[in-house]
């Protein structure tokens, strides 16, 4: 069967997750603002579950339509295909968002998608049990257009399942691996992150150099639909594994504070790549290590929740610092402090704009620091 699907996404990321979904086969890829829509069957969407890096979830589109009152937003739910999909003993709660439309109210919205469904898979009056597989519905209603979804994916696709343990102020894993991406490393050279907290940029780093599928460690809502071809999801399993790299790679991050080294080791036994990944207790303003080859990729704290904002303006200061004393090393820094480069005292080669969770934050590339000096 072939599925039109939805992979929605932090803001910024919609050429990553496109370029990723063509490499894994899937059809008609067409990126939009916040989402990538794409088609394939029962294999492409294990697979995109499985190994997608960079999406938050994998939806199964069911219908769209428009719908000015409740009415139309009943009638238009029910002529949907829902038998298709779900069974009378399926869980089908609803959730969603209305952006810039008449069908404003939440609640509303949510019980009129709920009935129509029930009447649809059951009959009017008929009594649906919910006792089976859970088939989570989810509405978007922008300018009054209405998009029926089910969820494949069940928890996000950024929890991978090795971070249980988390410092404070943890950076999402779609977006680590979005920033070990853009920095082009794959498995070559040296890598750092100086700033590691729980280890997610350089665990993400590790997982890109070994070709390892995010999504081997858990699992899916799909996966527990009453669908032909459930083994599809082993062998999408099992052709993962078949394609990681192996290899010796030179992953490191460091941290001043050692509860986040505890953590960050923790979390790295847990994705597999303990043994090519070595956390340790360091200043990042007291880095000195020249290389021929080297990528620094970090999150330092932006005086948004950690350190107040002079105190993270001092740090980044030091940082520059000692960054623009050794060689070899590009640098990747993820800010939401506009007067970064005045800061650090070096114009970014390149700048990209991204989001870590609602704040908005920019990727400055500092490229040059890659020629020896």
């Amino acid at each position: 069967m072939e599925f039109q699907m939805c992979a929605p996404c932090l803001f910024g990321l919609e050429g990553l997750v496109g370029n990723e979904l063509r490499h894994l086969k899937l059809n008609n890829v067409n990126p939009e603002t916040g989402r990538v829509r794409f088609t394939g069957d029962e294999a492409g969407l294990a697979r995109a579950n499985i190994c997608s890096r960079f999406a938050e979830r994998i939806l199964i589109e069911i219908g769209e339509f428009r719908a000015e009152s409740f009415e139309e937003l009943f009638e238009g739910t029910y002529d949907l295909p829902w038998e298709a999909y779900i069974p009378p003993d399926g869980q089908f709660p609803v959730k969603g968002f209305s952006l810039d439309s008449q069908l404003h109210s939440i609640p509303d919205c949510q019980k009129i998608i709920k009935k129509a469904i029930a009447v649809s898979l059951g009959g009017r009056g008929s009594h649906l049990p919910e006792n089976g597989a859970l088939y989570q519905v989810q509405f978007a209603i922008r300018k009054d257009v209405v998009t029926l979804y089910l969820d494949t994916s069940g928890v996000g696709l950024h929890k991978r399942g090795y971070r249980p343990a988390q410092v404070a102020a943890p950076l999402r894993e779609t977006l680590a691996a979005a920033m070990v991406d853009l920095a082009r490393y794959r498995g070559r050279g040296e890598f750092r992150d100086p700033f590691c907290g729980s280890g997610t940029i350089a665990i993400e780093a590790a997982l890109a150099a070994r070709n390892r599928a995010p999504g081997l460690l858990r699992k899916f809502a799909a996966e527990e639909w009453n669908r032909p071809g459930h083994e599809i999801w082993t062998e999408e399993r099992k052709a993962a594994r078949e394609r990681e790299f192996h290899g010796e790679y030179h992953i490191e991050g460091t941290d001043i504070d050692p509860k986040a080294i505890e953590i960050a080791k923790a979390n790295s036994v847990r994705a597999g790549v303990a043994d090519i990944t070595k956390f340790r207790i360091a200043d990042a303003r007291s880095f000195s290590e020249n290389t021929e080859r080297g990528v620094i990729v970090t999150n330092p704290p932006y005086g948004e929740r950690l350190l107040d904002r002079k105190k993270a303006e001092e740090l980044c200061g030091e940082l520059g610092k000692a960054y623009a004393a050794v060689t070899g090393w590009s640098l990747y820094l993820l800010s939401s402090n506009p007067e970064i480069e005045r800061i650090i005292n070096k114009k970014a080669d390149k700048k990209r704009r991204l989001y870590n969770g609602t704040i908005p934050c920019e990727l400055y590339m500092f490229t040059g620091y890659a020629k020896n000096k």
